[in-house]
């Protein structure tokens, strides 16, 4: 039978490649139907063009409160290249991405050196180094190579080998901080993968008092008994979430006629919902040593997962939302998640969720970490695409929204 995936239109995700200071250079834009996205591409003279619509959409993020457009990895076949399909992009703001299997192959080279004079970036795909690739290392700007099967010696031999070439490496597939160290210390400028959700974790930490104290309130804000003269007396005792819950509802965000001047009248004007929000964006963007790209990763899973409950008429969808920012605290804090639902006031259901991916909330997170992760096969083949697509979009645009607001 023919799946919802395979009838409808294109999934499309957005996967981000680090520098070495763990600072967003690019997105790569995964997608199931790169023949969809490719049309999704094309220009529209008489309009502002739908490849200036999709990548404003997918790369532009909020960077310390600066709005900033970063590149797009785009994947495109070695055909596309030689039959001419392949849409015309802007060039500054795209890097081609492409496997070649035929070094030799005189005709796709000279397509590909006729597009760099064109002003277009290529990165070699799934590259492993052999002398063959001479002439295609001359032109690539950036050498992509799968770390995920190899050992420190290969990882250090593939790096050697392509030092004579003015191509910049770029690890993908990095799963852990010790073999993203290793990379680093190997040359690797670029990096990619898993390895930014996974906690260094240190045995016998401990959550702070001060993160406690922001999970009991947002513990709080989820019961409908909740008083913003309660929730003001819990604020206050925190002088850094007290000054920047200020700061957010004078922002321009808000646009009021007056300058707020007390938590519980910030709490009032807000809402419970958006205070829950954001006491809960202020938890996240505390650590400082974290790179900013965890916390819109979170974010974006969160609201995700509270609109998609809110159009599915389940019930507490703002427990949805607690759900999907909670799902990488423990990355967030560097200690393992066990340890980390132990020490926090979260609801039965959430923690279930969290640890075990039972209930509603649990299968709602689950499919929408299969969705960010460009993992299409793991989505049931009835789910609805176009829900997840555009709550993907929206969730993108609030995160990017919501965290320029924080700097305001």
């Amino acid at each position: 039978m023919e799946s919802t995936t395979e009838k409808s239109q294109t999934l499309l995700a957005r996967q981000p490649i680090f520098d070495q200071q763990q600072r967003v250079i690019a997105y790569e834009l995964v997608a199931n139907d790169t023949g969809h996205l490719n049309a999704m591409m094309e220009l529209d003279p008489e309009a502002e063009s739908g490849s200036e619509l999709l990548l404003h959409a997918y790369t532009s993020i909020s960077d310390q409160g600066e709005i900033k457009r970063v590149p797009a990895f785009i994947r495109v076949s070695q055909k596309m290249i030689l039959d001419g399909s392949m849409p015309t992009l802007p060039a500054k703001q795209v890097v081609i991405s492409v496997r070649i299997t035929e070094p030799d192959n005189k005709d796709l080279l000279r397509a590909i050196h006729a597009m760099v004079k064109e002003g277009y970036r290529f990165a070699l795909h799934d590259f492993r180094y052999s002398p063959a690739y001479d002439t295609a290392l001359k032109l690539a700007k950036i050498v992509r190579i799968d770390v995920s099967d190899m050992n420190a010696d290969e990882i250090r031999e593939q790096a050697q080998h392509l030092e004579p070439y003015k191509s910049t490496l770029l690890a993908s597939n990095i799963s852990t901080f010790e073999a993203l160290d290793e990379c680093i210390q190997c040359g690797y400028k670029l990096f990619q993968g898993s390895f930014l959700s996974k906690p260094k974790v240190v045995k016998g930490r401990k959550v702070s008092a001060n993160q406690i104290a922001l999970m009991q309130l947002i513990q709080e804000l989820q019961k409908p008994s909740a008083t913003p003269e309660a929730l003001e007396d819990m604020i206050i005792r925190d002088p850094i979430l007290t000054y920047k819950l200020l700061r957010i509802v004078n922002s321009a965000a808000y646009s009021l006629v007056r300058q707020v001047e007390s938590v519980a009248e910030a709490v009032v004007l807000l809402g419970m919902e958006q205070v829950r929000k954001w006491a809960t964006l202020i938890a996240m963007s505390a650590n400082k040593d974290k790179p900013e790209e965890l916390t819109r990763i979170l974010l974006t899973r969160g609201h995700m997962c509270e609109m998609i409950a809110q159009s599915q008429n389940l019930p507490n969808p703002s427990g949805f939302f607690m759900v999907g920012m909670m799902s990488g605290l423990h990355a967030m804090l560097d200690i393992d998640q066990p340890t980390l639902l132990e020490q926090l006031p979260l609801g039965e259901d959430i923690k279930l969720a969290l640890s075990e991916g039972q209930g509603p909330m649990g299968q709602l997170l689950t499919q929408v970490m299969a969705y960010e992760s460009g993992d299409w096969d793991l989505l049931p083949s009835n789910f609805d695409v176009s829900l997840y697509e555009a709550a993907y979009r929206h969730s993108l645009k609030w995160t990017k929204e919501s965290m320029q607001a924080m700097y305001e």
